[in-house]
């Protein structure tokens, strides 16, 4: 008789931790909070920016944080649409949507420095590691 490691396709799949660092679907909890806790970073951002830097610092912290607002949006979306139902689907799903995550990342980021002239780069940059780095700590956090 041959045990299998995997979970069933009828479970659901573990939650992300340090031991398993897969992202839950965009349905769940985490990703909502992330979203959310990403969102107020960049509106308190963008507010400190534009006391600091005017009308183009808070411009420049609203556009960073909403690089990655928009790029783990669409990882959501993305995985949702992927619907895996074991867990090398779940692999396959979370490296497609993450592919897509990165690829919108360096797209916007490109657009962002090509087209807006005025940008203050510190708030900008600020804002986009700020909201990098709450993506992975806001889904390690407990409930």
């Amino acid at each position: 008789m041959m045990l299998s490691i995997l979970p069933a396709a009828s479970q659901d799949p573990p939650r992300p931790g340090p031991r398993n660092p897969v992202i839950p679907p965009p349905d769940t909890k985490p990703i909502r909070t992330v979203l959310k806790w990403q969102l107020i970073a960049t509106a308190v951002l963008g507010l400190l920016a534009g006391l600091w830097a005017g009308v183009d610092g808070m411009a420049s912290a609203l556009l960073g944080g909403g690089v990655n607002v928009a790029a783990n949006a669409l990882y959501a979306v993305a995985y949702a649409k992927l619907r895996p139902a074991n867990a090398g689907g779940v692999v396959i799903a979370a490296v497609r949507a993450e592919a897509s995550k990165i690829a919108l990342v360096i797209v916007l980021l490109a657009v962002i420095l090509a087209v807006y002239r005025e940008i203050v780069v510190a708030p900008f940059i600020a804002a986009f590691l700020v909201t990098a780095m709450l993506f992975r700590i806001v889904l390690l956090a407990r409930d």
